[in-house]
């Protein structure tokens, strides 16, 4: 697979206020509307007004924030979109569904980038005992942070059983 790197405008924002402005705008039509209303005949602005109060979250789905050092890789439906690698306030598909696809892996690489805080609620269960497991708090950002293990001077012997101390470091 070819990773396709997603080079967008970073349009959260405007978008944001556009959405917050044709909300205020739909709850103003509805209720001047409902003031003007004639023997139960409701003016032909009104239609539009319930239906974007009914509806229009959804555009709201597709606002995505990247921190520095971060990325995002973004699927619709399954199908591999791209990834936006840049920081800031992104407006995608509403549709599309962010995934790490390191967030399982048995070393998790990738879950520092939520320090403890996960962006994604838990679910929880109840469990045998009576208290909360929790089950899946997979982070959907990937790290792009760069990670060092360090390991401590050990002693081993070389091919000819002469003592020598090593460390490493991976980066």
């Amino acid at each position: 697979m070819q990773e396709i790197i997603l080079k967008k405008s970073k349009n959260g924002l405007p978008m944001l206020c556009l959405w917050i402005l044709l909300y205020v705008a739909a709850i103003g039509g509805c209720i001047y509307g409902g003031i003007k209303a004639e023997n139960g005949t409701l003016p032909c602005y009104m239609i539009p007004a319930i239906v974007w109060l009914c509806i229009g979250w959804i555009p709201c789905l597709g606002l995505k924030v990247i921190g520095p050092q971060e990325a995002m890789v973004l699927t619709l439906f399954g199908k591999y979109i791209g990834t936006i690698k840049e920081s800031g306030f992104y407006q995608v598909n509403p549709f599309c569904v962010s995934v790490n696809p390191a967030a399982k892996t048995k070393l998790n690489q990738s879950g520092d980038v939520d320090s403890g805080k996960s962006s994604v609620p838990a679910i929880l269960k109840l469990g045998e005992s009576g208290s909360l497991a929790q089950l899946g708090t997979a982070n959907r950002k990937i790290s792009l942070k760069a990670m060092t293990l360090s390991n401590t001077r050990q002693k081993i012997n070389d091919c000819l059983g002469n003592p020598v101390e090593i460390g490493i470091a991976v980066i």
